[in-house]
């Protein structure tokens, strides 16, 4: 009979006693997980969120069971916590480490939040999760090992949606997360993660259905074997670094409904750059295509109009496409959105752009394209923007413009538009964004119909050459921000009504022929951040309130017959010294003439004794120099002296002799006629003259009385 040798039997039972105490201490350290652990964990949750948030949560007290608890879902038996759903509720706060216990969760949503801090690697043991969403937040991995995504993501094999969209997650993507074949939707977007996409990412996730790292920084180029995917609906890879051109097999996806590789460096090849497109036409359900803003090259396949009819909307702006706009672009009856622009495309804007009746947005700008805009495009009346800017258009705005009643924006800036602006336009209620009409060649007068236009926020009809006066309806545009009515002929004063737009932060009504002063009215808009009247022909004095305060945004250049006000107080006491210089000129020119002439005729008399021959010489001289004869208004002396009255010293109605001083008086009062246009008899009555009229006024205020017909005239020609 054989035994076990001794040493065996003590070895055994070691092993027993080892195994028995290391169960005895696991089970000492990891406690049976149940509803109470998972409440635990809840409140430990609970306790990482800011307390100013957590008002959606109050359902979360002790006393209840979780399941009774807001956004926790537990099993039909009600023994475990099975979802957490906390979707939209602002919390702030990061996510508990305890949040590992919930060992039975398959939903964890969390989207739409303000959490922050980093990714438990705990996330790793819900070996159970089906749904991982923390998108819209402002989560930060640590991980050190695999860059900012937890690497133990990878051993949720379970998992059919990870959503970790827009967070601040940086570095790379851990291989592994690349090799979670249940995955159906990865969504990693609008993050800062970067590295090169596996070319095999297609084998590696076969039942991806949607396919999202657009707004990151991945470089390389794209993977083909996404291609592969025949049940794939999305793919959004735009706004990285990606190059190269676009892989084959775009023709085996038809469940694809949206394809987005805009904003990368993706390359065509000649004309047949763009061949893809036509691949693309097997994908019956695709609604959006977006490939804008790379460096394809290439002229758009006429079998373009063979896409999908539910194709809603379609980018290929910001490329190198050249040649035409197919005919065939028709046929894409289901467009709500076409932007061809910033590309070299050229020839004229086919008819049959016409047909796109569901049309909402039509950006051709930036290219060149020429010839008339086609009147069919009236026909798009769903249309809310427009931009044909930055072409080589010609002819007139269609009138049919006017059936675009629900247009918000109108750009047709940039093109050689001629004719007048159709009042249509204006009749445009709902234009709100902006009109902008500049750099054309346009004519005719601005419609009073832009008043009208009380919801658009800014209207630039610069560089044209509108003629007339602005029109004072345009004070109607409550709404405006910005008005650039630059560099036209302009012609009239400012208009007052520019006052009321109480929201104008720009005007500039430069380089036109407006004339007149500046209206003190426009001093009253005080959010004005740039002014600019320069080269006009304004006068007068330049306000000093409000934006006028303001050097920096004011702009008055090219206006000669402005002032500030120092400078006009300056220039005025100027012209009234120069007014005394002509006036006292005059005098004396005058007076030396009168004593010449005086001189000059009694030289020519003989000398006699004095007698009443002297008198009548003086008598003489008198008349010659001073006398008005009337029927009515002259007085005679027994010595037969006449002079109108007023004009004769009072002294000769008190019986004084005529004298040389009384000549110069004389001719005084016919200087003062002369200077304030007024006759020395009109309505002085009593004691007032007109020599005592004036006499009041000087010196302060004798401009008041000088006559500004005459004097205006001599200050104009002598500005300073």
């Amino acid at each position: 009979m054989g035994f076990f040798p001794s040493n065996m039997i003590l070895q055994f039972a070691i092993f027993i006693v080892f195994i028995t105490s290391k169960c005895l201490l696991l089970g000492a350290k990891t406690p049976r997980l149940s509803l109470t652990t998972d409440k635990e964990a809840l409140i430990s949750f609970k306790s990482g969120i800011d307390p100013e948030t957590l008002n959606p949560l109050f359902t979360w007290e002790k006393t209840l069971s979780p399941c009774n608890w807001t956004g926790v879902c537990c099993n039909k038996v009600g023994t475990r916590v099975v979802e957490l759903d906390l979707v939209g509720l602002g919390l702030k706060g990061s996510l508990s480490r305890q949040i590992g216990n919930l060992s039975f969760l398959r939903s964890l949503q969390l989207q739409n939040n303000h959490l922050t801090g980093t990714f438990p690697d705990e996330l790793g043991t819900l070996f159970r999760l089906r749904v991982l969403n923390v998108s819209f937040n402002d989560i930060q991995g640590t991980n050190r090992l695999d860059g900012m995504i937890p690497g133990d993501l990878s051993r949720l094999q379970k998992v059919k949606r990870l959503d970790l969209t827009t967070n601040n997650l940086t570095g790379r993507v851990p291989p592994s997360i690349y090799n979670m074949s249940s995955l159906v939707y990865l969504n990693l977007a609008s993050n800062g993660l970067w590295g090169i996409l596996p070319s095999n990412v297609g084998d590696t996730l076969p039942n991806l259905l949607s396919f999202n790292l657009c707004m990151n920084k991945f470089s390389g180029t794209i993977p083909g074997s996404l291609h592969n995917l025949t049940r794939i609906q999305v793919i959004r890879m735009g706004g990285n670094h990606l190059h190269g051109t676009v892989p084959p097999g775009l023709g085996n996806l038809p469940e694809l409904q949206l394809y987005k590789i805009g904003y990368n460096s993706i390359v065509g090849n000649g004309d047949n750059g763009l061949d893809f497109l036509t691949s693309l036409t097997n994908s019956t359900r695709l609604y959006y295509l977006s490939v804008e803003e790379n460096l394809l090259d290439g002229v758009i396949p006429e079998s373009v109009g063979n896409l999908s009819k539910v194709l809603s909307k379609f980018y290929m702006g910001g490329n190198r496409i050249h040649g035409r706009i197919p005919a065939s672009i028709g046929h894409l009856s289901g467009l709500t959105l076409l932007n061809l622009s910033y590309n070299s495309i050229s020839y004229e804007i086919p008819q049959e752009i016409g047909h796109l009746e569901e049309l909402s947005i039509l950006g051709l700008a930036g290219n060149n394209l020429s010839g008339k805009i086609p009147i069919s495009i009236g026909s798009l009346k769903n249309l809310i923007e427009i931009d044909l800017s930055g072409n080589e258009l010609e002819g007139t705005i269609p009138t049919s413009f006017e059936n675009f009643q629900r247009l918000l924006s109108l750009d047709l800036s940039r093109n050689k538009l001629n004719g007048g602006i159709p009042k249509g336009i204006f009749n445009l209620r709902s234009l709100s964004t902006h009109l902008n009409l500049s750099n054309n060649l346009l004519t005719g007068p601005l419609p009073q119909e832009i008043g009208t236009l009380n919801s658009v926020v800014a209207v630039d009809i610069s560089n044209n050459g509108l003629s007339e006066t602005i029109p004072n309806s345009i004070g109607d545009c409550k709404s405006l921000e910005k008005l650039l009515l630059a560099n036209n002929t302009f012609t009239g004063p400012i208009p007052d009504t520019l006052s009321e737009l109480k929201g104008l932060e720009t005007l500039d009504i430069s380089s036109n022929k407006l004339s007149g002063s500046i209206p003190d009215s426009l001093q009253k808009l005080q959010g004005l951040q740039l002014l600019n009247l320069s080269f006009n022909d304004l006068d007068g004095e330049v306000p000093v309130g409000g934006v006028f305060t303001n050097l920096s945004v004011l702009h008055l250049d090219g206006n000669p017959k402005l002032c500030l006000s120092f400078a006009c107080e300056k220039g005025r006491d100027h012209r009234k010294r120069l007014i005394w210089v002509y006036l006292i000129i005059i005098a004396i020119i005058a007076s030396c003439s009168i004593a010449g002439l005086v001189f000059y005729l009694r030289k020519r008399k003989p000398k006699v004794a004095p007698s009443s021959n002297s008198f009548e010489q003086q008598h003489l001289m008198a008349k010659l120099l001073i006398s008005r004869a009337t029927d009515n208004t002259s007085i005679n002396s027994t010595n037969a002296l006449k002079g109108s009255i007023g004009y004769i010293p009072p002294e000769y109605g008190m019986g004084e002799k005529p004298s040389t001083m009384g000549d110069v008086y004389s001719y005084g009062i016919t200087l003062l006629e002369l200077f304030t246009g007024r006759p020395t008899h009109e309505s002085f009555t009593g004691d007032l003259s007109l020599k005592k009229w004036v006499q009041m006024a000087y010196e302060i205020n004798v401009d008041q009385v000088l006559d500004r017909s005459s004097v205006g005239s001599w200050s104009s020609a002598n500005q300073p």
